[in-house]
């Protein structure tokens, strides 16, 4: 479980949640280490997240399943999140998706054969002005065609190398 984090970063998560009248009010903090440092969070890192925080493992469960940001299975290195909200399947949202499928051949839920690539449908990203919109990483996109796509991906592939 110790691989799961960093020993200085352990170390901050501890001192902030011994420090802390409401731990649990850190859950997420630590769950996002955990996945910043091993790209997900498997049952380890919910064992060890409520270890960190002295609450009990469900408590820790029922915040990772309730955020689509935090992954509980395998992820490619670059996610992207498809807003299927209202706003946006209305201004397009659907076809960005079929677009997306088209062009990385994998369908919602799964990651590209290379392993780069996640698509996922999210809730909503706050850009109900610029609709369609995506997410990948932190950086958010608007007015999303699939022309635009082929643009997006590579700016994002090249963000690895």
């Amino acid at each position: 479980m110790t691989d799961l984090l960093q020993p200085d970063i352990l170390a901050a998560l501890q001192d902030r949640a011994a420090a802390s009248a409401h731990p649990r009010e850190l859950v997420v903090d630590v769950l996002r280490a955990i996945q910043g440092q091993h790209g997900w969070v498997p049952d380890a890192g919910i064992t060890l997240a409520a270890q960190i925080l002295g609450i009990l493992e469900i408590e820790v469960e029922e915040v990772a399943t309730f955020y689509d940001k935090i992954y509980r299975r395998p992820v490619g290195k670059k996610v992207i999140h498809v807003c299927d909200s209202i706003c946006c399947w209305l201004g397009g949202g659907e076809e960005l998706m079929a677009a997306l499928q088209n062009k990385l051949g994998i369908a919602p839920g799964e990651t590209t054969k290379d392993g780069v690539f996640t698509l996922l449908p999210t809730c909503c990203l706050g850009a109900c002005g610029d609709t369609p919109a995506l997410m990948i990483g932190l950086t958010t996109y608007g007015r999303v065609t699939a022309e635009r796509l082929d643009e997006i991906l590579e700016k994002e592939r090249q963000e690895l190398r």
